[in-house]
């Protein structure tokens, strides 16, 4: 079977270009709907590497679409039931065909929804240093990937493209938007990582922690952006969890590793990703959304 191409940037002439993202590019449907088409492009410590990552944007897409009909009963989001190829030109239909998506357009929360169920990544690190981990007091003595108690939400803020998101605490989130949406937008996120993270074991994958991100629409909290993929999640496989060390995952810290592994001072321009890197991180895209969605 021929590799599917990779879509670094689309070039739509049917509908305006709002903007691009670090891996999504985005146009508008009149006032009130955006089409968001997810690239090949892959971004690691907020630089987009050159190099995109074969199948990842159908997978991101199937896994959104996968997990907003999965929690819809926890919280609406903003995707819409609509045929994203019946709105641009005949000829664009392939460049979008399952990489695309409807959505309502919204202002989004500018935070980053955050909850983590283990002890993992830069929690790691600042729990080694302090014990804390954005605000949150943890039990002493605990190892590296290890299963907190209950989850716990460690918000960021949201940064512009190019520049680094910062974590923050729970009551700087309420100094942002206020003290009743921070609680709702904590609420919610813990609730559907929950939901998420049970369902997900039944499949014999750990979602480490993962990111959401919020909307109000009439005063109602929406989902927006991407729902538990491997840009917003760490996924690891069950059977080769053990705590004291980091598992092998599912999702961008595969090729994060490798960048750092290869000498780059992440200042100058990123380094080609070795073929071998790009086909091992589209087996664990691939993979990843078959074993969660069951779709292939």
């Amino acid at each position: 079977m021929p590799a599917s191409p990779v879509i670094l940037k689309t070039e739509l002439r049917s509908l305006p270009l709002v903007g691009r993202g670090k891996v999504r590019d985005i146009y508008a449907i009149g006032e009130d709907r955006l089409l968001l088409v997810q690239t090949d492009r892959i971004s690691a410590f907020d630089i987009v590497l050159p190099q995109g990552i074969p199948g990842k944007g159908a997978a991101l897409t199937a896994m959104s679409h996968f997990w907003f009909r999965k929690l819809g009963g926890v919280l609406p989001n903003h995707c819409l039931p609509e045929d994203p190829e019946a709105l641009v030109a005949p000829e664009e239909r392939d460049i979008i065909r399952g990489r695309a998506m409807i959505a309502r357009r919204l202002k989004p929360l500018p935070l980053e929804a955050i909850v983590r169920g283990y002890l993992t990544g830069s929690g790691w690190k600042d729990y080694q240093a302090s014990g804390v981990v954005s605000g949150v007091s943890l039990p002493p003595g605990m190892r590296e990937a290890e299963k907190f108690p209950a989850p716990i939400y460690t918000p960021s803020t949201k940064a512009e493209q190019g520049a680094h998101d910062e974590a923050i605490s729970f009551d700087q989130t309420a100094e942002l938007v206020g003290a009743e949406t921070a609680a709702r937008a904590r609420d919610a996120a813990i609730a559907l990582y929950t939901q998420a993270a049970d369902y997900a074991e039944t499949r014999g994958i750990i979602i480490a922690d993962t990111k959401f991100e919020f909307a109000l629409q009439d005063g109602e909290l929406i989902l927006i952006d991407e729902a538990l993929t491997p840009d917003s999640s760490r996924f690891w496989p069950q059977d080769e969890w053990a705590v004291g060390k980091s598992p092998p995952s599912f999702d961008k810290q595969y090729v994060r590793d490798w960048l750092a592994q290869s000498g780059w001072d992440r200042k100058s321009a990123p380094p080609d990703l070795p073929p071998e890197v790009v086909e091992n991180a589209a087996d664990k895209y691939r993979e990843i959304r078959e074993r969660l969605t069951g779709d292939n």
